[in-house]
């Protein structure tokens, strides 16, 4: 999983950013009410949502480089 991001476009990548912090806020939530059958879940959502930032914010280097 951690080297399933890097043949990503930007857009894909933005894109999958969006969904999975989505489905962080919604894990979140369901620990709050206490029905989540994985609790680690939340700490490999937050380190892939990590690496999506660390690839989309390296991705606007690139463009900025280039420009």
């Amino acid at each position: 999983m951690k080297n399933s991001f890097k043949n990503l476009s930007f857009p894909e990548l933005k894109s999958k950013r969006d969904e999975l912090s989505r489905k962080y806020m919604d894990l979140r939530f369901q620990m709050v009410m206490g029905h989540v059958d994985n609790p680690l879940q939340k700490r490999v959502m937050r380190r892939q949502l990590a690496r999506l930032h660390t690839l989309i914010r390296a991705e606007e280097l690139k463009a900025e480089k280039k420009a």
